[in-house]
């Protein structure tokens, strides 16, 4: 996000080499993030010491500020202050990827918590998004993925009972989902499609992500497929302003 002129004098503005000041400070506050000066759940400086530090008007401050709160490295709280994000998430999108391989790939700790587990009659419609038979019992289960014992993401998985009838809760929260797939029933997740909405936290979601009800949020449906056979049916929300997701595309020449 750098701009292309990078000033050799860390944290001044320049006036005179045509970068827009904006621009400028934004330079200097994501070097400060990336180089931990900052650190995730920090307060910043309020927009008055901004302006102040560094001779520039209110305007533009708040301009920095609301285009880095809009990339995520920064959350405004009402009559609180401005605080560095918990840590920006970046999950590409090309490859199937499983929650805790690719937090481990960070170098990160990843938990789940299992917050709610049952066996169910799937309704109408949850049996339609899974392609159920006359079998029509399912496995719920709520868990809250933690990241360095801080909570990210609430998931709600859906399992057909027939495909995995021996799944326990301690299991869920000893081993990986996929894992146990693989080494107890020798199913694999084989291709996953992942549907992205933007929504916001209902009070449940937020009080496990230890957010306020309304934040925004990207709710992440998955159907999870062994060869053409729904094995896994999963909604997750996530925080927009801790995780984002790429998806790099290569065009044929």
């Amino acid at each position: 996000m750098l701009s292309s002129r990078w000033n050799k004098e860390i944290g001044k503005i320049d006036r005179k080499n045509g970068i827009p000041l904006y621009l400028q400070l934004i330079d200097i506050l994501v070097y400060n993030i990336d180089n931990h000066v900052n650190q995730p759940g920090e307060q910043l400086p309020s927009e008055r010491e901004m302006c102040e530090k560094y001779e520039l008007s209110r305007i533009t401050v708040r301009q920095a500020l609301n285009e880095l709160e809009r990339e995520g490295y920064i959350k405004k709280q009402h009559g609180k202050g401005t605080f560095v994000t918990k840590g920006i998430f970046q999950q590409n999108l090309a490859n199937l990827y499983s929650f805790t391989d690719e937090m481990k790939k960070l170098g990160k700790n990843p938990e789940s918590k299992v917050l709610a587990f049952e066996k169910m009659d799937a309704n109408a419609s949850l049996a339609e998004k899974m392609g159920l038979g006359e079998e029509k019992k399912v496995i719920k289960v709520i868990r809250l993925r933690l990241v360095d014992g801080k909570p990210l993401m609430y998931e709600t998985s859906y399992l057909p009972l027939a495909r995995f009838p021996n799944i326990t809760k301690e299991q869920l929260e000893a081993k990986p989902m996929y894992e146990i797939f693989s080494d107890d029933y020798q199913t694999a997740v084989t291709k996953a499609v992942d549907d992205f909405t933007a929504t916001t936290m209902d009070k449940e979601e937020a009080a496990q992500l230890q957010e306020q009800k309304g934040t925004p949020a990207i709710l992440i449906t998955r159907y999870g497929y062994d060869g053409s056979t729904i094995v896994e049916y999963t909604k997750s929300i996530v925080s927009s302003s801790v995780f984002h997701y790429r998806v790099e595309i290569t065009m044929n020449q």
